[in-house]
């Protein structure tokens, strides 16, 4: 289980400081959270990943299920003892992925549709399916990417699994919906996700806390509607969910919208959003954690955040610079290695340069939302 305290409310905004306790350790919220999809941070061990300051990670059900598979984690103890991670871990439902591979795929849209040029039109009508995989009442029937067999995730086997692989805390199965959806479809969606949170609530033996999910697309009330029944169930705190509309605007809408209805002494999750320049809003907005691969991602294509903006590290230009990434940065990367040397790393698909952006990204995230706590705790924010 978990403890969650609010150390401090801002009077500026509905940010938030407090701890998050696990067994594993004490989280300082607000918080990043990386994403280890397959048990991993991509090119980083777990000694380096702690020296980026993450305290927590998130870690994926439907991919860690494809391979090595629950049983397989479970018999090595876990996935703490399996990955080596001495922190705090999450693990999705698998709910993303009925988004990912599906109408995300069959349209290339992502969570918020302004990063995904094309179509703006409602096109999800309420009886429509996504070509590669079947939801239905009971589950979503996957055509596994490995080898294209069929799978069959649901609420019971998505806890189930959850169980095994055995982090702190675990999300309930839901379906992510994708922002060209029409009011009908995103209705029905949600009478699914609500069916199955209470299917998940019942089905749980563990002592992991489990998070629920609010969903309702960008849609007020279903948002409100979900955010009400979601808080009525007893998790342990709530993951916000889904496809966040057509802007940020509109992201900062439906968080408007949904964490008046959820019980204030619960931490608050947002799921798949924290480019920089979000972080700030949606901590004001009152989100205590949040997981995001920008940092990770774009590390892995040699590109550096910096106080100045981003740099292509790929680029010629930077081949000459004796620089550091960034002269303001205390991570062991900017102390030791010239932006003219990653540059080289990264042309060469050397995958060091991969994992020196990598870590560099990731302890500038950690230190900007550092920062951020700090701001709270002094009333600036």
């Amino acid at each position: 289980m978990i403890e969650f305290k609010i150390l401090k409310n801002s009077k500026k905004s509905w940010a938030r400081l407090g701890i998050l306790k696990t067994e594993h350790g004490v989280v300082e919220t607000p918080c990043l959270v990386p994403v280890a999809t397959q048990a991993v941070v991509k090119t980083l061990d777990s000694r380096e990943v702690k020296e980026t300051k993450t305290q927590i990670l998130i870690a994926n059900t439907f991919h860690l299920h494809l391979k090595p598979g629950e049983k397989i984690i479970e018999a090595a103890g876990g996935l703490h003892k399996f990955m080596n991670w001495q922190g705090s871990l999450m693990t999705d439902s698998g709910g993303f992925q009925v988004f990912s591979l599906g109408f995300g795929k069959d349209f290339n849209v992502g969570k918020i549709l302004k990063y995904f040029p094309g179509q703006n039109t409602e096109i999800i009508k309420k009886s429509r399916q996504p070509k590669f995989l079947k939801i239905t009442q009971d589950g979503v029937y996957f055509q596994s990417p490995l080898d294209g067999r069929k799978l069959f995730l649901g609420p019971k086997k998505a806890i189930k699994i959850q169980e095994q692989l055995g982090a702190d805390i675990i999300f309930a199965f839901d379906e992510c919906t994708a922002p060209l959806t029409s009011f009908e479809y995103a209705k029905k969606s949600l009478e699914r996700t609500h069916k199955w949170a209470k299917i998940c609530l019942e089905n749980k033996r563990s002592k992991q806390a489990i998070f629920g999910i609010v969903q309702g697309s960008r849609f007020k009330e279903l948002r409100q509607e979900s955010a009400k029944f979601i808080n009525s169930l007893g998790f342990d705190g709530f993951g916000i969910g889904g496809d966040l509309g057509q802007s940020k605007k509109t992201m900062k809408k439906i968080l408007n919208w949904t964490i008046p209805y959820l019980e204030k002494s619960k931490p608050r999750h947002l799921l798949g959003i924290g480019y920089l320049e979000d972080i700030e809003n949606i901590i004001k907005s009152g989100i205590d954690l949040f997981d995001c691969t920008v940092p990770t991602h774009y590390g892995r294509r040699g590109v550096a955040f910096t106080g100045l903006g981003d740099l292509k590290l790929q680029q010629a230009k930077f081949l000459r610079n004796k620089n550091p990434i960034d002269r303001n940065c205390k991570c062991f990367v900017c102390q030791n290695y010239t932006r003219g040397y990653i540059s080289h790393l990264i042309r060469a698909k050397e995958i060091t340069g991969m994992k020196l952006v990598t870590f560099h990204n990731l302890y500038f995230f950690n230190t900007f939302v550092e920062e951020i706590r700090k701001k709270i705790k002094e009333g600036k924010i």
